[in-house]
């Protein structure tokens, strides 16, 4: 089921989808008769090509994710009952859940780890650092094949001054949802501060919630971000905007996928 999702999911991203559209179209102008067909799939794929390219179109889709929950403060306890602080402490632990990685030696560590796991790994350090006595549990396997992401996080993470006795690592998981059942037994039932992409942590929280746990969500690496100031890019199309589209258009596939599976 694995490789089926990561197999078909993709044909649905913005870009694949736009290019099914117009070559199915293409061939249907030049090679049959069936012109108005042909017509009408390419105009449909440029239109979902113009519409995911520009700015306004791809921040709808992502900010009602990325919105979901607010960014969290350790001394003020935003996102975390203060209640449940005072009667149980701090969180023991950080998590961090892997954003993706390659494993190819020749490169430092830094690039072997995605944009996404660099940015998720910073934070938790962050908050690890403004946590006395937690741990910072890194989460990610090596679906196929290579080093598990957990254990290049951990590298990074020792290199940027975390004690190697503060750092606990899951490195069996393929997915989220792998990585909230084999964590499961490392976190048991106190609250912990959830570190993943903005965009990615409804869904996180609701695999994590699903297997009974306390997840305090901690969101970070957002691509959506007002300054209040009035640009003119918001009138040329552009590749960042295809990119949140298509981190949009994945987190919801993941969501109704994992609904369909009954996994939140």
């Amino acid at each position: 089921m694995f490789l089926f999702k990561k197999i078909v999911a993709p044909f649905l991203f913005p870009v694949p989808l736009t290019f099914l559209l117009l070559l199915a179209g293409l061939w249907l102008l030049w090679f049959t008769r069936r012109r108005k067909t042909g017509k009408i799939l390419v105009s449909l794929g440029f239109c979902v090509f113009a519409l995911c390219s520009f700015g306004p179109p791809s921040k709808a889709l992502l900010a009602p994710l990325e919105q979901r929950h607010p960014a969290y403060d350790a001394e003020g306890a935003s996102g975390w009952e203060t209640v449940v602080a005072q009667e149980q402490g701090p969180p023991a632990y950080v998590v961090v859940l892997g954003g993706g990685h390659v494993s190819d030696p020749s490169l430092p560590v830094t690039s072997q780890l995605n944009e996404a796991s660099l940015v998720r790994l910073v934070e938790g350090i962050r908050i690890h650092r403004q946590t006395p006595g937690s741990k910072l549990v890194l989460s990610g396997g090596a679906a196929f094949g290579g080093v598990p992401e957990a254990d290049l996080m951990a590298r990074m993470a020792e290199a940027l001054g975390v004690a190697s006795g503060d750092i606990l690592r899951e490195a069996g998981s393929w997915d989220t949802e792998g990585q909230a059942r084999l964590l499961r037994p490392i976190l048991g039932e106190r609250p912990f501060i959830l570190v993943t992409s903005a965009s990615h942590m409804p869904r996180s929280m609701r695999l994590f919630q699903k297997q009974g746990l306390e997840p305090v969500a901690a969101p970070t690496g957002h691509m959506v971000r007002e300054d209040g100031r009035w640009s003119p890019g918001v009138f040329f199309p552009g590749a960042r905007c295809l990119g949140k589209a298509e981190t949009a258009v994945y987190e919801y596939l993941g969501i109704a996928w994992a609904w369909l599976r009954g996994q939140v």
